[in-house]
């Protein structure tokens, strides 16, 4: 009997879902996010745009060789032009060419490996920020599942309450002590707790759905783990979170760089007015002397080249160049200004919604007593069933009420971590190609001492920060 119950048990923990917590899903987002794999393999295409600007720079060595058939012979015989035999022209031609460049002075292959440097690293920033929003929506996904588990909570128990009050009208009213009408109506309010149950069920599921499809799971069958609750400084200067801002936030920093890459890009074009100077070597041998008497020849060559007049194309690309330059200063102060806006945002929005939460456990607790005195009431004689149902309805509803508040009160903080720029974030000045071993959660804001993860907790937690 004990080796049947072990396996049944056995059986029943293999069918278990797994569970999955906020700092596996982030890990699991780092290694499997569809997204962010595509925005590693356009960074990783980025990578090259050095390489190639050196390649313009660095020596360039060629070979060729080629086998001629010649309709004719020429070949000077041995005599007063020459105490040997010379073939000219032999019928079979063979041949081979090896050729050597480097280029001494290319000024605008400088301002081109400059920029192609610089447009790496704007790259590598935009690659950060999407792989900051892919976590950010991870987070918002996860927190919302975990809302929807909880909310089928509370609908569980109204369906359980509802069962138990309808069966307790039905007894009543076979024994004569209610009217027909507080049975329907107990019935009806026990249909209307299963659909609610039902739409929460599949709102979890759609959930779960969403999650599954950021981690790239084909399975969303798993149940989640309740997360931390997202901590931030109390009273943090205004100023001191936008200056974080504008210092961390991967955008900000891609469009600080993408002025000076246009700058660099514009000095390109001034560096193209000046000459170009490369030196070149060549070897060659063929099976025919030649005039030369030698079948190996070689010479090196120092070449310069100075456009003076191309039409007019350069004064164009200073043009348009100043325009680059005007349009991503113009980005960079919108960025800035979006930072700013965001930070105030949030904290505007994290406000309102630590004073909702509050308010919401505050309308839970006199729900939960106006259900319980109503209860006793019922069980007295004193209230009707209706009084009851309506109880019930109110506390139910402020139960979800305080789920919803609690998940909005999360998202604002992680908004407010966001858009700071300390939500699944690295420093910028970190190698940002390089992939770390962990998902990183939560950096610490300004005038932050207390840990940035804290278990989530009932009661006084829900009270606003004062």
């Amino acid at each position: 009997m004990s080796s049947f119950l072990a396996l049944s048990l056995a059986a029943t923990l293999a069918a278990a879902p797994p569970t999955l917590t906020l700092e596996d899903a982030l890990n699991r987002a780092r290694k499997e996010n569809l997204d962010l794999k595509a925005a590693q393999a356009r960074l990783t295409q980025a990578d090259t745009a050095s390489r190639k600007a050196w390649a313009g720079y660095l020596p360039n060595v060629s070979v060729n060789g080629a086998v001629i058939r010649n309709s004719i012979e020429a070949v000077i015989p041995a005599g007063p032009l020459a105490p040997v035999e010379i073939v000219i022209q032999p019928r079979v031609q063979l041949q081979a060419q090896g050729q050597v460049r480097q280029a001494i002075i290319a000024p605008q292959l400088w301002a081109g490996i400059q920029a192609a440097y610089k447009a790496e690293r704007v790259a590598e920033l935009n690659v950060e920020q999407a792989r900051r929003e892919i976590f950010f929506g991870v987070a918002q996904a996860y927190y919302g599942t975990v809302a929807q588990g909880q909310a089928i909570a509370v609908q569980e128990r109204l369906v359980e309450l509802n069962s138990a009050r309808a069966k307790d009208t039905k007894v009543r009213f076979e024994a004569g002590t209610v009217t027909r009408v507080a049975l329907l109506r107990a019935e009806q309010d026990l249909a209307r707790a299963e659909q609610d149950l039902i739409r929460a069920r599949n709102a979890e599921a759609a959930a779960k759905l969403v999650l599954a499809t950021l981690l790239a799971l084909d399975d969303p069958n798993f149940n989640v783990a309740p997360p931390p609750e997202p901590q931030v400084p109390e009273k943090t200067d205004t100023e001191a979170l936008v200056e974080r801002s504008l210092e961390q936030r991967a955008d900000v920093a891609a469009a600080r760089e993408s002025v000076e890459l246009a700058q660099i890009n514009k000095r390109g074009v001034w560096l193209s007015y000046l000459p170009n100077v490369q030196v070149s070597g060549t070897y060659n041998i063929s099976n025919a002397a030649g005039l030369v008497g030698s079948n190996r020849i070689w010479l090196i060559t120092l070449g310069a080249s100075w456009t003076l007049w191309d039409g007019g194309l350069r004064e164009a690309n200073l043009q348009e160049a100043s325009g680059v330059i005007a349009e991503n200063r113009a980005l960079q102060r919108k960025a800035e200004l979006t930072a700013r806006q965001e930070v105030n945002t949030a904290q505007l929005d994290l406000e309102s919604a630590l004073a909702n939460r509050f308010k919401a456990a505050q309308a839970v607790e006199l729900a939960r007593e106006s259900q319980r005195l109503t209860e006793v009431a019922f069980k007295e004689g004193v209230a009707t069933y209706l009084e009851v149902a309506d109880a019930n309805t109110a506390l139910t509803s402020a139960e979800i009420g305080l789920v919803g508040e609690r998940l909005q009160a999360s998202l604002a903080a992680l908004r407010l971590m966001r858009a700071v720029g300390a939500f699944g974030a690295r420093p910028l000045t970190a190698d940002l190609k390089v992939e770390e071993s962990e998902a990183p959660f939560l950096q610490p804001l300004p005038e932050q001492t207390q840990p940035t993860q804290q278990p989530a907790r009932e009661g006084p937690a829900d009270a606003p920060r004062q």
